[in-house]
């Protein structure tokens, strides 16, 4: 095994930490927003 070669296994960890943190980044005030809107909604049908 040549010790230079990169860790393919180390490159997936890492990507799939980007990728759970890019969808909070995102998710997280989409959930906001939504429930949000919701709340609002449900005060027209009161």
């Amino acid at each position: 095994m040549n010790p230079q070669a990169p860790n393919p296994n180390a490159s997936e960890s890492s990507a799939g930490g980007s990728a759970v943190l890019a969808w909070l980044f995102v998710g997280l005030p989409l959930a906001w927003g939504v429930s949000q809107t919701f709340l609002k909604a449900l005060a027209l049908f009161k």
